[in-house]
């Protein structure tokens, strides 16, 4: 009794800590926004910022630690916290999951359904319009401010009045410019403790990142074009364009950096990113490129005022360099008729995610560079020691796999690295009292992840399970062998084949729309196949980067960095900065300093998250002698023909499961209104995932008045 009473005060204890954390960052972000809001306005740079700079223009860091204690020193801290404020609900998470209150559940409707911002939430739409206000207010506030004395300039320099307009508003859209960079790579820092935190899936979050990008792009592009005008009506052009000013703005750095920026925006377009994903893909590496030359370009006292989601973003990028050079152990492959293939990697037991997470994928003998996101299809409840991802052969990069799997004679290993799994931090769908699951074609993959959870968690005594119904519409009857794949392969060694559906509350319509029957071929044809592969002694279980404890260990290494940076950075200014420019600003170059203080940066960084991930490698050394030697003592399973019909026996008891509860629809589709009228229940989750077209018919109806019950959630492969 008093062991249950420690451990309730325990979590009470937690959840406390937790609601503090969450209220203090509420109020560090607003006033993080206030700043934003005022710092466009000359009382901010007219009363303000002189009384903060005559407190921070100290030899330690010198003119930048006005803006490092303004705009980064708040985003630093917030992030860290939220490191302190995942680590908890980590905690919490496992011990219950309890049900959301879902009075704001009308914000998470659909609002916008078709057009070019595709799918958009009430809350997507409040946030986009909320930040184009910010975007205007600064626009509005800025030129007011530098409009109001223009014709005293225009006469002090020998100007036109348009002129001087024209050169003040190239400048107001260069700053306002820097609001949106200062946002746009918080959205693809996927291991980032700010995301998770509040609670943006991979969608929005690219949603958030494609949005920031254009705006950046248009407002970065008028800002060129105003200024290249205005050196030509000035008759300075050639002589301005090749300026590169040691004190002041280097022009030429800033050319550099539209045009990196101009090329990433270009590829970036749906037309072209879809039809030429790897031109897409190479291009967008350029972003260091745009990142280094703006760095020159403005000052690093200017890039203060945007580094904390540059700064996240390059931890998040070394974290996961660090990850992807390791091998990782590839047991088996599933190979399906439907031109699919699930891959099995050896998982480390200490690694928990949660449905619909996903995992980037490198295999080297196809592409030593490309790496590619699939649906984590495993339950880690389920699958202790095993994570497994399934490929659609639909594009160049997947059709050499499910070519070099499928073709004899067949590989005893495989050369595979992996980034993640990147996944939401609780299990969501879990709260719903009926999950309505809707997929078309591959879509169903994020969904082979729940089902498998729910198996899972059905056979806890006493866990409430929501019932489950399956719509899934394939073109051909071949593709059906892809719900195979909602049970686990079972292990070699293992003699327990009694996982089934009987526990669960599971019902699948199928949908095939281009057929009227199995073909009797493909019915002969439809035996799903299991390669086993071979270990190999550097391959190790996939693992997160910094172990169970990776938000802990997250914090430290921002925090950790940031006051190493910081360090570094002071004895720089202290003692080789200083003795040249005396706290002038007007001595020492800006790009040399702008270096160094990149330099620094990148020298923290390394060294901070070096320290983690080496510390975390002992605990993964021992896991992946565990891993090895459990393989030894399994039965060995030899790959040629000889073995093949062992093979599809153990695949058949899955199919046997699958069909007691899965229903075929020959040559028509699912009608969708119908189904989702016929849904009960007074809090559905309805998740559609697949063709643009299906998600927004899904998405039509449950914004409408008639499904106040559903809730929408979408998950997209094709932004």
């Amino acid at each position: 009794m008093s062991t249950v009473r420690k451990e309730s005060a325990s979590v009470r204890a937690m959840i406390a800590a937790r609601v503090s954390i969450g209220i203090l960052l509420v109020f560090v972000f607003i006033g993080y926004i206030l700043v934003w809001l005022m710092s466009c306005t000359n009382i901010f740079y007219l009363r303000w910022m002189p009384r903060v700079h005559a407190e921070t223009n100290f030899t330690f860091i010198g003119a930048q630690g006005q803006n490092t204690l303004i705009y980064t020193l708040p985003i630093i801290f917030i992030a860290v916290m939220a490191c302190l404020y995942l680590h908890l609900e980590k905690k919490l998470v496992h011990r219950a999951i309890s049900k959301r209150d879902f009075k704001f559940a009308r914000w998470r409707k659909p609002v916008l359904i078709k057009g070019a911002l595709g799918i958009v939430t009430r809350t997507e739409l409040a946030f986009l319009l909320m930040f184009v206000a910010l975007l205007s207010w600064s626009v509005y506030s800025y030129l007011h401010a530098m409009f109001g004395p223009i014709r005293q300039e225009a006469a002090a320099q020998g100007l036109k009045v348009w002129e001087v307009k024209l050169s003040s508003t190239g400048l107001t859209l260069g700053l306002v410019g820097n609001i949106c960079l200062a946002f746009i790579f918080f959205p693809v820092t996927r291991g980032s403790s700010v995301l998770q935190m509040v609670g943006l899936t991979s969608e929005s979050s690219i949603k958030y990142h494609m949005w920031l990008g254009h705006m950046a792009m248009t407002l970065f592009t008028l800002h060129g074009l105003c200024y290249i005008v205005f050196w030509a009506e000035t008759t300075q052009l050639l002589q301005q364009m090749m300026k590169w000013d040691d004190l002041l703005v280097a022009n030429v750095a800033g050319e550099v950096a539209l045009a990196a920026g101009l090329l990433m925006w270009a590829t970036s377009f749906t037309c072209i990113r879809r039809k030429f994903f790897e031109l897409f893909f190479y291009t967008h590496h350029l972003y260091i490129v745009f990142v280094i030359f703006y760095v020159f370009h403005v000052g690093f006292s200017s890039v203060c005022t945007i580094l904390p989601g540059i700064y996240l973003f390059a931890i998040d990028r070394f974290l996961r360099l660090l990850q992807s050079q390791q091998r990782v152990r590839l047991v088996s492959a599933r190979v399906l008729p439907c031109q699919a293939v699930e891959l099995n990697f050896a998982k480390s037991s200490r690694l928990m995610y949660n449905p619909t997470s996903s995992m980037f994928i490198n295999i080297p003998s196809i592409s030593k560079l490309q790496w590619h996101p699939f649906s984590v299809t495993s339950s880690s409840k389920l699958e202790a020691d095993r994570i497994s991802v399934v490929i659609k052969s639909e594009g160049h990069w997947t059709t050499k796999l499910y070519q070099k799997l499928s073709s004899p004679p067949p590989r005893n290993h495989f050369e595979v690295s992996v980034e993640g799994p990147y996944g939401p931090v609780s299990s969501e769908f879990m709260r719903h009292d009926t999950l309505v699951l809707v997929s078309g074609g591959s879509g169903i993959t994020p969904f082979i992840s729940i089902i498998r959870e729910i198996i899972c968690l059905s056979k806890t005594k006493g866990a409430k399970i929501p019932k489950v119904l399956l719509i899934c519409a394939f073109k051909r009857s071949v593709d059906l062998t892809i719900l195979d794949l909602l049970l686990p392969v079972p292990e070699r060694s293992s003699t327990d084949r009694t996982l089934d559906f009987s526990v669960t509350e599971l019902q699948i319509e199928a949908f095939v729309t281009r057929e009227k029957e199995r073909k009797p071929e493909e019915t002969e044809q439809s035996q799903t196949q299991t390669l086993w592969f071979r270990s190999n002694q550097i391959d190790i279980p996939v693992d997160t980067a910094l172990g169970p404890n990776s938000w802990i260990w997250l914090g430290g290494i921002i925090s950790g960095s940031f006051m190493v940076y910081l360090v570094l950075m002071g004895l720089v200014t202290e003692y080789y900065i200083y003795p040249i420019d005396d706290n002038t600003n007007q001595r020492f170059s800006a790009p040399a300093k702008a270096a160094l203080n990149i330099l620094s940066i990148c020298v923290a960084i390394v060294v901070s998250s070096m320290i983690g991930f080496l510390w975390n490698m002992r605990a993964k050394d021992r896991e992946n002698v565990r891993v090895v030697d459990r393989e030894r003592l399994a039965p060995t399973t030899n790959l040629g023909e000889g073995n093949r019909d062992a093979e599809m026996e153990v695949e058949s008891q899955p199919e046997n499961a699958i069909r007691q509860v899965t229903t075929i629809h020959f040559g028509k589709r699912p009608n969708m209104k119908r189904i989702l009228l016929d849904v009960e229940g007074e809090n559905v989750g309805v998740l559609a995932s697949g063709p643009k077209k299906l998600r927004q018919t899904v998405a039509n109806f449950c914004s409408s008045s008639m499904a106040d019950n559903l809730h929408f959630h979408s998950i997209s492969f094709t932004w």
